[in-house]
């Protein structure tokens, strides 16, 4: 056990315990918030449960996982160096590429020597004397600091289905995101992937190229339209270094931070020719495009979102061979555009192999999973025997990694228990009644391109720390009138959107995990310029808003 102890703090500040502050998680998001701590001259520690850095990146290594945001929009920007060295090989880059990214910039700048690996926070406790927080591992070592901050990621809580038999199949097993750091090999095996969110995708359309036989098991189609990724040659490269300042300057304009913006017009605005050759543009453009770039009208307006729908579903049926299958591939219950969209690389394809099935669990639902296999009900009863079962069934997200640690603010009160009766944070950051706890990318914050939205998230963050220490503060909270404010202007942003009518990760929806199925405001669903406004104009007031001491 790590003996505590209170030492004089830099700079004149009162006295700290082991660490000015404790991070937790070594993704993107805290990777950045040490480099940034460590230039206040503060004593960080990173605990993080793998065996190295990356995250997202680290846990995700499945078959087909890469980026669906363009990969040079997805480089952190705060230093000219290193996006001047380091070289992307792919518009989008698939995950090792990525996780070799991210080891790069951990090695650049010395990161790892204040990260401590193989070290899963467990419990994380408030003290109110000195102000601060108790964080104990799994192992039982006990560290403090006077601030928490969470860099755990939205979607970093792997779900199981519950589904009767889940642990008893003695064939290979895998959840996309507890993917083996060895390879796996599909060759002529019997192969079942339960989900087609967009992990599911990604992975379907990479083990289809080898499977002996692949049966896909279906709740919800998603709509989704091309990827179109390429290579990056050197020129290529070249010129878009050279103009990465207007890139970033673009993307901080934008509504999600993506290099693609809303079109002006209106769906009807225009002809009905100029509007199908738009969609047509769009859906042979790269990236989120046809998502992020289409029409201003397609998310916030029935009939708009409807044409754009019907356009996508036409784009299936003409890809899909067997009609029935078709039909089966296409949303029923929700509109293009209105849950998070999976991109793709020749997905629909796939179910033209004839060895590849695709099996509605809404019409034969999965009964139990077996030793060999897993048996159907509904309209089919079926046995199927596999050697292989893949768990592409996603995330408890945004609020599932902060259950998963006992996490308690003043007089013990639970973080879960906080949170039962509906999200209220401050600004995303702070939570009333957890002082010194600080969010990066938590519940009400503006998600949209990751990485960006992570910059200003650690850069708003150290600022608040660095007045904390100018002023010799120890205590910093957010207000009950504060919270109050500012989830109803989460939730008032949120009005008129359609994606808010519809049960997703997004609206804190989730069949697998019990006590998940009340719709609720997850995310900052305004635009990350408006996002930005609003914080920096609490931090140019000199965060009056909060309680400070």
């Amino acid at each position: 056990m790590t003996a505590s102890k209170e030492t004089p703090g830099p700079n004149g500040w009162a006295p700290v315990p082991d660490y000015d502050a404790i991070i937790i998680g070594a993704g993107i998001s805290g990777l950045y918030q040490l480099y940034r701590l460590r230039e206040l001259g503060l004593r960080a520690r990173v605990f993080e449960a793998g065996t190295g850095v990356g995250g997202t990146w680290y846990w995700n290594r499945y078959p087909g996982a890469r980026f669906d945001s363009e990969s040079y929009s997805y480089s952190y920007s705060f230093s000219k160096e290193l996006l001047e060295e380091w070289n992307w090989s792919e518009h989008f880059a698939g995950q090792p590429e990525t996780l070799r990214y991210l080891n790069h910039v951990a090695d650049k700048f010395d990161l790892c020597r204040d990260i401590q690996f193989r070290s899963r926070v467990a419990e994380a406790r408030y003290r109110d004397a000195p102000h601060g927080w108790d964080v104990t591992l799994e192992d039982g070592s006990r560290h403090r600091a006077r601030f928490l901050i969470t860099a755990v990621g939205p979607l970093s809580a792997p779900t199981m289905p519950r589904i009767e038999g889940v642990g008893t199949f003695q064939g290979e097993a895998y959840h996309t995101a507890r993917w083996p750091h060895a390879p796996v090999s599909f060759a002529g095996k019997r192969v079942a992937v339960i989900g087609t969110g967009a992990t599911g995708v990604q992975t379907i359309q990479e083990v289809a190229k080898t499977a002996g036989h692949l049966t896909v098991f279906q709740r919800t189609p998603n709509w989704c339209p091309p990827l179109h990724n390429s290579k990056i040659d050197a020129a290529e490269m070249a010129t878009i270094k050279a103009g990465y300042p207007q890139m970033f300057k673009r993307c901080l304009e934008t509504f999600a931070c993506f290099l693609h913006t809303p079109d002006p017009r209106g769906t009807f605005e225009v002809s009905d020719e100029e509007r199908e050759a738009f969609f047509e543009k769009l859906y042979a453009t790269p990236g989120f495009g046809i998502w992020q770039g289409n029409f201003r009208d397609i998310l916030t307006d029935r009939r708009a979102n409807a044409a754009i729908t019907d356009f996508v579903a036409r784009k299936i049926r003409q890809r899909v061979k067997d009609p029935k299958v078709a039909e089966k591939l296409i949303p029923k219950n929700h509109g293009f555009g209105t849950r998070r969209v999976p991109m793709e690389t020749k997905y629909y394809e796939v179910y033209n192999q004839p060895n590849v099935r695709l099996v509605d669990i809404n019409e034969t639902p999965i009964e139990r999973i077996t030793a060999h296999g897993l048996t159907t009900g509904g309209i089919e009863t079926a046995e199927y025997e596999f050697d292989i079962i893949i768990y592409a069934t996603g995330f408890d997200a945004i609020t599932g990694s902060f259950d998963r640690i006992d996490i308690r603010g003043v007089g013990g009160r639970l973080l879960k228990d906080k949170w039962k009766n509906g999200l209220e944070t401050y600004l995303g950051v702070l939570v009333e009644g957890f002082p010194n706890m600080l969010m990066l990318m938590g519940p009400h914050t503006a998600l949209g391109n990751i990485p960006r939205s992570i910059e200003y998230n650690v850069d708003w963050v150290t600022g608040l720390v660095r007045h904390a220490r100018a002023q010799n503060l120890t205590c910093v909270e957010a207000t009950e009138a504060g919270v109050a404010s500012w989830t109803d202007h989460v939730k008032s942003v949120g009005e008129g959107l359609l994606s808010n009518e519809v049960n997703s990760w997004m609206t804190g929806i989730n069949s697998n995990v019990a006590g998940k199925q009340t719709r609720m405001i997850a995310r900052y669903s305004g635009s990350a310029p408006a996002y930005r406004a609003r914080c920096d104009e609490v931090a140019a007031k000199g965060y009056g808003e909060l309680r400070l001491a």
